[in-house]
């Protein structure tokens, strides 16, 4: 079971809290923000707090739709992404890795689509992440 951070619901994380939080792969976020700018606009972010158990989880934007929600843990972080049928569709087309399309195609489906989380650990998570950040985005 992750390492849950900023669980302290009167305490909104900052981004030097995030930086020092995530480490090395401060990077890879900034990199992914960056992506999703260039390609498609600015994104907004809105840091929620859903339980004392998981904290402080932010929810990403793109102009009024949910892109993805960001959770920050020691040394990495995850995004989670909801995806349509029709989405699901383009990634199982797509050459997104046979295990997210694995753990995609066994998630529960609800009225909002599906559940696919993916951690960030390393450089090489980023083409996954860019890829369904993409199908995201057209579907």
């Amino acid at each position: 079971m992750p390492d849950y951070l900023f669980l302290d619901k009167s305490t909104q994380p900052t981004e030097r809290q995030l930086k020092v939080a995530i480490a090395d792969t401060y990077e890879y976020w900034n990199e992914i923000k960056n992506r999703i700018t260039k390609l498609y606009g600015d994104t907004k972010g809105e840091w929620k707090f859903y339980s004392k158990k998981s904290g402080w989880t932010l929810k990403t934007l793109l102009k009024k739709r949910n892109l993805f929600f960001f959770q920050p843990f020691k040394n990495y972080f995850s995004l989670t992404f909801i995806f349509g049928d029709k989405a699901v569709n383009e990634i199982e087309k797509s050459d997104v890795s046979e295990s997210l399309k694995k753990l995609l195609r066994d998630a529960k489906k609800y009225a909002e689509g599906r559940g696919l989380l993916v951690n960030v650990k390393t450089r090489s998570d980023l083409f996954d992440v860019n890829k369904l950040i993409d199908i995201k985005v057209k579907n």
